[in-house]
């Protein structure tokens, strides 16, 4: 198997422990991904707000040049990618009007696009391309007494629920059974960590990370396991505000790739867990018995 990869700004940045770790877990499991060459910013969420189409225009570059790649299908690990992305192929295919604009876009960047190139998430090619069984022979470590918080986080699945359900969500829970852990029972899996509103807002914002980390630690968990590098870092970067405005609630928030790596038997350091601001001895201890 091989596909288009977008990494975008995230991954590249504050969330380089997810690629760290996503690209030697895919690796191990005999998916190939080759990087866009000059690829931009989607756009994140936020532009869609000040102008959807030249929003539209941006992230229309990166299908295009998926496209020229000639790889069936484009991976895009970072939620707030997966969404942009798929929210501008709805576009292009709803309306003619942005069709028509962001098609003169392109042109003059001597691109194309047709609008055949499926943008998937990792999650959803490892549950329904690699499958469970095969990752399940590359565990050699398996995560033993490991209570995991699966939390998807809130964009994932809306507005498209393209490979999960939208409510309850279960793609992440298996992959953890799948690999040695135990999932904790999670309701507010898809609830918000509160996003951007941490650079803006951050009382309200603060808030939203302060009630799923005191939840996760009310379920017994020991680590939350997420898939957006936004989550990861409003859930792992803020412990000493959260705890100075309400109380302690330390556990640490780490990708679901950084657990495979550990279960395929990779060291914390080539996972990149160090570059996180929450120690995790338990998932270490777990991860080496």
């Amino acid at each position: 198997m091989k596909y288009s990869y977008f990494p975008g700004c995230s991954l590249k940045g504050t969330g380089r422990s997810y690629e760290e770790s996503l690209l030697p877990v895919f690796k191990a499991l005999g998916v190939e991904m080759e990087e866009l060459d000059d690829w931009n910013c989607c756009g994140a969420t936020a532009y869609m707000a000040v102008d959807e189409v030249k929003a539209c225009v941006m992230a229309s570059r990166n299908l295009a040049l998926a496209e020229r790649l000639g790889h069936a299908e484009l991976l895009a690990p970072c939620s707030a990618c997966y969404l942009v992305l798929n929210k501008t192929k709805h576009y292009l295919h709803d309306s003619a009007s942005v069709r028509g604009v962001v098609g003169q876009a392109l042109q003059q960047a001597d691109l194309s696009y047709s609008g055949n190139v499926p943008v998937r998430h990792p999650l959803d090619v490892l549950i329904n391309e690699v499958g469970l069984d095969e990752v399940k022979k590359r565990v050699r470590h398996p995560l033993k007494g490991l209570k995991v918080a699966p939390y998807y986080g809130c964009q994932i699945v809306r507005p498209y629920a393209t490979f999960d359900d939208q409510y309850n969500p279960t793609t992440l829970d298996r992959l953890v059974e799948a690999l040695g852990g135990s999932v904790v029972r999670f309701p507010l899996k898809t609830r918000c960590c509160g996003g951007s509103l941490t650079g803006t807002l951050p009382e309200p914002g603060l808030l939203c990370s302060y009630i799923i980390l005191k939840e996760a630690l009310a379920r017994g968990a020991n680590v939350i396991a997420t898939l957006c590098p936004l989550c990861q870092f409003n859930l792992d970067g803020y412990h000493d505000k959260i705890t100075r405005k309400w109380d302690p609630v330390r556990i640490p928030t780490v990708y679901f790739s950084q657990l495979m790596g550990l279960a395929f038997g990779l060291s914390e350091k080539e996972m990149g867990l160090h570059r996180h601001f929450i120690e995790m001895p338990a998932l270490a201890a777990s991860a080496a018995a």
